[in-house]
């Protein structure tokens, strides 16, 4: 019987009374056992935390820089290794668990460069009215304090890096929680940073349960939270502390426009493929899969065979084996959940054209057509395997639908037309318009987050330095300007 993982108190690792055990969802086999803090480790955490980051925010930029250099080099190092941990916690197939790890390298690198250049402060002449004589004013970001970083299940080493590595570029104290179901790729990242000369108390990884969170939530010492997960989760985080500062990203549903222009048999090829892949990659479980298909009219009939094609040469299997492209839900009620989901659609009068089958905790790749309005996958994220196909008559109607969803998050549109693109950035309610590609493109140093209930604030490296610090003047009198 091996020893539960620890967790990290202000960078020293440790163990708790308590433990829960991390189980593969394809197979229901042990991966590992996670030891628990207690409430007072927690306090100690926080405590720690707080009490440093006076002294962090001052911490030399080559010194955070390094840092994030180090984990960048480890990773890469362990990619194998941690793969292959993302796939049996996750369920994530080898191939996207490999990515996965690639991503958080690249958002570590992109944080080290930021280090090095982030807060030269802008200077700003004061003497453009008469009052401001010989007055300069100075601009720099300065952390607004610790963060509290909540991670979710999805992506569990990349989000957690999106959490921790603004953090230490800025100097802000964090610690993250992981998700429960799959905290052990955020504890090996705590083995990276345990490797650095980082300030003690400036990073802890507690794996605390979710019932756990709202105390985190509510202590004053954790002045911000960036979280990601579902939407009424987020939201009940920031109407519990509405003087804090949140960023929250939330839920999507995502959309993929094709217009009229994108008809050739190679546009439409490519079209289906990339919707095909990624409204199940990841099991669907990303809020910026391919969950609706909006397609003109002259182009429907065709694209329609061709997704279905797609879909069903997909490979849905053991997550493990590098030629699977569709691995299971994290948990079997995840996939019960999608199940029903997708059986009130049809009793609502849906086209099931393929799938619509489960297997514990694997879902098969699901396309409907002529969903009725009223149903959840019409209205909510399913975060699981399935979209569904509109047929549309021109832009207007096509932009119309994508913007009738609660979420914004991002959207993506098939389109040759320059101007049509810029008219889709203009009209979209969402944090991101794709062109020529599906919503779920995501570079890790882009802005990303969403508009109306997908959440507020952004992540993307520079963009979270930004969202984890404020702005202070400082301003020089009598100078010869």
């Amino acid at each position: 019987m091996t020893s539960p993982h620890a967790f990290w108190v202000a960078g020293r690792r440790a163990t708790g009374a308590d433990s829960f055990d991390v189980t593969n969802p394809y197979d229901g086999r042990l991966v590992g056992t996670v030891s628990v803090p207690t409430d007072a480790q927690v306090e100690e955490a926080v405590a720690a935390a707080h009490a440093v980051r006076d002294a962090f925010a001052a911490t030399p930029a080559h010194v955070r820089a390094a840092a994030l250099d180090h984990v960048v080099r480890r990773l890469g190092e362990r990619t194998e290794e941690i793969a292959q941990l993302i796939s049996a916690e996750n369920g994530k197939p080898i191939k996207w668990a490999r990515g996965e790890v690639g991503r958080a390298v690249s958002v570590f690198r992109f944080a080290a460069e930021e280090a090095r250049r982030f807060n030269g402060g802008e200077a700003q002449r004061l003497d453009t009215d008469l009052g401001g004589t010989g007055r300069l004013g100075l601009v720099r970001r300065f952390p607004r304090g610790a963060v509290l970083g909540i991670a979710p299940f999805n992506f569990p080493l990349n989000l957690s890096a999106h959490k921790v590595a603004p953090a230490i570029a800025v100097g802000a104290p964090i610690i993250l929680k992981p998700a429960p179901a799959t905290p052990i790729s955020s504890l090996i990242l705590g083995e990276l940073l345990a490797e650095t000369d980082l300030p003690a108390g400036s990073w802890s990884v507690l794996t605390v349960p979710n019932d756990k969170m709202p105390a985190l939530v509510q202590d004053e010492r954790l002045p911000v939270i960036s979280f990601t997960g579902s939407g009424p989760v987020g939201y009940a985080i920031m109407d519990s502390v509405p003087r804090k500062h949140c960023t929250l990203e939330l839920g999507g549903n995502g959309a993929a426009v094709v217009l009229s222009d994108y008809a050739s048999d190679e546009d439409l090829d490519w079209a289906a493929t990339r919707i095909a892949t990624f409204s199940n990659y990841q099991g669907g479980q990303s809020c910026i899969s391919v969950q609706r298909v909006i397609a003109d009219a002259s182009v429907y009939d065709r694209l329609v065979p061709k997704i279905v094609a797609a879909v069903e040469a997909l490979v849905t299997g053991d997550p493990a084996d590098a030629t699977t492209d569709v691995g299971p839900l994290v948990s079997e009620d995840a996939a019960k959940r999608v199940e029903s989901w997708v059986a009130e659609a049809v009793d609502a009068g849906a086209e099931l054209l393929t799938g619509g089958k489960r297997d514990g905790a694997t879902y098969a790749p699901t396309v409907l057509a002529g969903l009725p309005d009223e149903v959840q996958l019409a209205c909510e994220e399913v975060f699981g395997p399935v979209m569904s196909l509109q047929r549309v008559d021109g832009e207007a109607e096509a932009f119309a639908a994508v913007n009738s969803s609660k979420y914004g998050l991002q959207a993506g549109v098939f389109t040759h037309d320059l101007q049509a693109a810029f008219r889709a950035h203009r009209a979209l309610e969402v944090g991101g318009v794709i062109i020529g590609d599906v919503p779920s493109y995501r570079a890790d140093q882009m802005p990303y987050g969403g508009a109306k209930q997908s959440g507020v604030g952004r992540e993307g490296v520079r963009y979270a330095m930004d969202d984890y610090t404020y702005e202070r003047v400082l301003v020089l009198t009598g100078l010869a300007l």
